[in-house]
């Protein structure tokens, strides 16, 4: 059992929902059942609400926090909540909509924030066609046709989130130092930095500055899912992505 939290009240809970009912039984060769209990959201929350959300209704089960970049101006804040009480990061910037565009293409080039570029190219990649209407009068569910679209592409997500890590700007960042195994609640003290590099950028990478990243492959990862054992070492990225037109 593992609980997640997350920003939105639609688009997050939805994907969860999907990984239970695909994944969550396990396969008989090795990915253990699983089931991702989803936090609601209640009223706008930050990230660092977000981490206490999930702190709280997990107790000594694994917790997972959900956010995204957006404007928020507690990310830090929150990395640090993160860090003293065990709970895992899965920040992406700009936004969970970016991880979602990666089972469909690698994508590059800084964001600010913003993710109207990513969405357009959602609604416009190669297998996407469920998503053409993706936001459009605020309706992002993950339902139906768009998790149709979803199935399969689990591993070219892991690989595209893993290359926008090793095209990081900052120049020191290895996805293969990501960590995806559980760490228990008695586990030596991390510093926030030191906590934040476990998707594989370094300490001295500020989180903000990863523009464009995703984390959320760390939780499929940790799940066993995308081909991937359960605490084993992320495989190096094949490929650097660095521009948005790719």
């Amino acid at each position: 059992m593992l609980y997640v939290a997350c920003e939105g009240e639609s688009t997050e809970p939805d994907y969860l929902d999907y990984l239970n009912d695909q994944f969550g039984g396990g396969d008989g060769q090795g990915r253990q059942p699983f089931r991702l209990q989803p936090v609601p959201r209640r009223g706008g929350r930050t990230p660092s609400g977000i981490v206490e959300a999930v702190r709280k209704a997990a107790g000594e089960d694994g917790a997972w926090a959900l956010f995204d970049r957006d404007q928020w101006n507690d990310i830090p804040q929150a990395i640090k909540v993160a860090a003293d009480s065990k709970v895992e990061p899965a920040f992406s910037h700009p936004s969970f909509d970016l991880w979602l565009l990666l089972h469909f293409q690698a994508f590059g080039g800084a964001q600010s924030g913003s993710s109207k570029l990513v969405v357009e190219k959602l609604r416009q990649a190669k297998g996407a066609n469920a998503f053409k209407d993706y936001g459009k009068g605020g309706e992002k569910s993950i339902k139906g046709a768009r998790r149709e679209a979803l199935k399969e592409r689990e591993g070219k997500a892991m690989a595209h989130a893993r290359s926008l890590v090793a095209s990081c700007a900052q120049g020191l960042c290895k996805p293969g130092r990501a960590k995806t195994e559980p760490v228990g609640h008695d586990a030596e003290p991390q510093s926030p930095q030191d906590w934040a590099a476990r998707s594989g950028h370094a300490p001295e990478c500020p989180v903000l500055r990863r523009d464009p990243s995703t984390d959320v492959w760390r939780l499929l990862a940790t799940l066993g899912i995308g081909g991937q054992k359960p605490g084993e070492g992320a495989p190096a990225a094949k490929e650097a992505v660095s521009s948005t037109s790719a």
